[in-house]
């Protein structure tokens, strides 16, 4: 671990200290039964952390969360973190995490469940035990939006803490991590939220039977969305082969598909575009040469000097062609158009269709400056390099003719050229610049 990494998880242990701390002198007592449901409860966590999906980024993803949660609005003191905190402890220890992620895997765990506590009680809400002979419309009364509250706050100060030890050891953006991370599973735990407070009434209910068989789906539910992110998982990987493959028969555009990525998604963002928007223009951007993996490009794709008019006619197929590949997947169909049409021009002149205008796919519009910046970025034994200055003399030039004006205007605004070519770093900063460009020289203009 770097210092900063190990600063972070130094402070997530005092924090869980303090919580603990705070939380026992609060209410030192241990109330009749809670033992038995503490563990009974821990026993159900440890079943959904055994069953544990991978989620991007490295995280761990489980629905330990319902009964360790459910212990929280059942016996809302110290016992119930002490339980918790030892079924942490127990796996660490069994799964052997990588140095300095189990203190914060077991800090992370005393703060989320000490402040899911705290707020609850601070809120009002009474320990559902102690409410058990009152239907349940009484008992959401009374505890129901403490019981909200304290789910919501334990979400986001486990997100928090969990993306922010990767941010401190990745140098990556705290929002961009939590897309990639918790965006895909957040439909879930919203529904989580009132199965907890329900999985926690039918235990003080109807017993630890009824609970322990309530679970069961539960754990089916969780088991279905773990299959699909493997699969989704899978198909990433599948893509990002299919990529570097084409790629290795180019050594001047070896990633340029995903430099043509971070160029249209740093667009999109900057003109506000929705996260599933965005996802759109991160997969389309992706693939958008992915035609090129055929082997009628592979001389062409390396040779050094410019094209022949017969080799140039036959490059021009490859967006109907990775179209064409990509419409086999059905999971991708929303993109294929994105795809084909990337090389179209706004004045209608471009391939393969001479579409023109908004008749141009949008995504396909905002790929076109993408593959063109990379295009000027990446060196070539027979491209001059040009100043930033120049390639913006040349987006102004090719606007509303190669380029969507609108779009061309909101790329030249400050804030999203400045993502792309930001100012240079001064001396005292050092070479960590996050700069999409790197070092703010670029080479003569032309889509790769």
């Amino acid at each position: 671990m770097n210092h900063r990494t190990k600063l972070y998880v130094g402070l997530a242990v005092i924090l869980a200290i303090v919580c603990a701390i705070v939380l026992y002198l609060s209410d030192p007592s241990i109330p009749t039964g809670s033992v038995m449901a503490v563990v009974l409860l821990c026993s159900l966590a440890l079943i959904a952390e055994a069953l544990a999906l991978l989620m991007p980024n490295s995280v761990s993803g489980s629905i330990a969360f319902i009964p360790y949660l459910a212990a929280a609005l059942i016996v809302p003191n110290w016992i119930a973190l002490f339980g918790v905190a030892i079924v942490r402890i127990v796996l660490e220890v069994v799964v052997r995490r990588t140095a300095g992620a189990p203190l914060l895997n077991v800090a992370q765990q005393v703060v989320t469940f000490s402040c899911a506590v705290l707020i609850f009680r601070l809120a009002g809400g009474q320990s559902l035990a102690s409410l058990s002979h009152l239907p349940l419309s009484r008992v959401t009364l009374i505890s129901g939006l403490p019981a909200l509250a304290a789910i919501v706050l334990s979400f986001a100060v486990n997100s928090t803490l969990v993306l922010g030890f990767i941010a401190a050891k990745s140098n990556k953006r705290f929002i961009d991590l939590w897309r990639g991370t918790y965006l895909s599973t957040i439909g879930l735990d919203i529904l989580a939220t009132p199965i907890v407070f329900l999985f926690a009434w039918v235990y003080v209910s109807w017993g630890a039977f009824a609970a322990a068989a309530l679970w069961v789906p539960v754990l089916g539910l969780r088991q279905l969305q773990k299959n699909n992110l493997d699969l989704e998982r899978h198909n990433s990987e599948l893509l990002e082969l299919m990529v570097k493959s084409m790629e290795a028969r180019d050594p001047y555009t070896s990633g340029h598909s995903r430099r043509v990525q971070q160029f249209s998604v740093a667009i999109a963002r900057g003109m506000g575009l929705s996260s599933l928007e965005i996802d759109k223009v991160s997969r389309a951007a992706l693939l958008h040469d992915v035609g090129k993996i055929y082997e009628k490009y592979a001389p062409i794709l390396r040779k050094p000097g410019k094209l022949s008019p017969d080799e140039w006619q036959t490059m021009q197929l490859h967006p109907t062609d990775g179209a064409e590949l990509v419409g086999t997947m059905s999971r991708l169909h929303d993109i294929v158009p994105s795809i084909r049409h990337h090389h179209e021009r706004w004045d209608g002149t471009g391939y393969p269709n001479g579409l023109a205008g908004e008749t141009i796919p949008k995504i396909s519009r905002i790929i076109a400056f993408a593959d063109t910046i990379d295009a000027m970025t990446s060196e070539r034994p027979y491209r001059r390099t040009l100043s930033e200055a120049e390639v913006r003399a040349e987006m102004v030039r090719c606007r509303g003719t190669q380029f969507d004006p609108s779009i061309t205007d909101q790329i030249l605004s400050a804030p999203i050229w400045r993502l792309l070519f930001p100012p240079a770093p001064t001396e005292s900063i050092g070479a960590s610049s996050l700069s999409l460009v790197s070092g703010g020289r670029v080479k003569a203009m032309r889509p790769a």
